[in-house]
């Protein structure tokens, strides 16, 4: 750590609040070296465009148990932010993130829960040229930890996505439902599509047309594709009357949710 780090210390008004939405109003303070402090001042340094210096000020914080500032450490890594990209390393902050053992509601909640989403879509693919190598089953764990204590909508999806296929465990598509659903309820656009590609494929071809014809209106770029090729081979098949009341609840859908 420079002294030049330790002698523009910032530290923030009163208490961190919930992960990932820092108060931003800061004041200067004598030089701390208390993690809490020194990620804040990584945080405000980042938001500088200091991003050298915010990372030193990071990895002096996660050197320390500071949970945030390793999972900072993390996404930079991972997104070849402010630094050069690595996985491994990205992978290596996620994992000691995912260990940690919090509270839902707490103020780490947030960092735990992305990173163990995270670690377990490195486990899933693997790293090549690294220690960690495929491993779908230990991936599913890690989903599950995060769908089940954290209500991770992503984690939920890709829960959803593995139980359909048996990928990592056995394959149930009453449990891929279950996950979709709750997923889907939340907003998550590819599991509302996933799901009402599986309600039309059961035979609920209204609740599934719109499900996709919802998602389909709400899709990233990224996701038109896919999405849209359900889509559109689900209206096909459908007749005139399924396919005007599934535009209706769509439509409903899109303006209320699901619930």
């Amino acid at each position: 750590m420079t002294a030049r780090l330790f002698a523009g210390a910032l530290v923030l008004f009163g208490t961190l609040g919930p992960a990932l939405a820092l108060d931003e109003k800061l004041v200067v303070q004598p030089p701390s070296r208390n993690p809490l402090a020194m990620f804040r001042f990584g945080f405000s340094a980042y938001k500088r465009g200091e991003k050298q210096e915010a990372v030193e000020a990071y990895r002096y914080a996660a050197e320390n148990g500071q949970v945030g500032a390793r999972w900072k450490l993390a996404r930079m890594y991972a997104e070849g932010d402010g630094v050069a990209r690595n996985d491994y390393e990205a992978f290596k902050f996620f994992a000691a993130v995912a260990q940690q053992d919090v509270q839902p509601g707490s103020r780490d909640e947030s960092y735990v829960s992305d990173a163990l989403l995270a670690v377990g879509n490195y486990l899933r693919r693997g790293i090549p040229g690294t220690p960690v190598t495929p491993n779908p089953a230990v991936a599913l764990e890690y989903y599950m930890r995060a769908a089940a204590t954290y209500r991770n909508a992503d984690a939920q999806f890709e829960l959803g996505r593995m139980f359909l296929t048996g990928e990592g465990g056995a394959k149930s598509v009453q449990q891929a439902a279950r996950w979709l659903q709750l997923a889907a309820e939340k907003g998550h656009v590819g599991a509302r599509a996933t799901l009402g590609n599986l309600l039309f494929q059961s035979g609920k071809v209204v609740r599934g047309l719109a499900l996709m014809t919802a998602a389909l209106e709400q899709a990233a770029p990224g996701d038109v594709g896919w999405i849209r090729a359900m889509q559109e081979e689900a209206f096909a098949l459908a007749g005139e009357s399924d396919r005007r009341t599934a535009i209706a609840l769509a439509e409903d859908y899109l303006a209320n949710g699901m619930e």
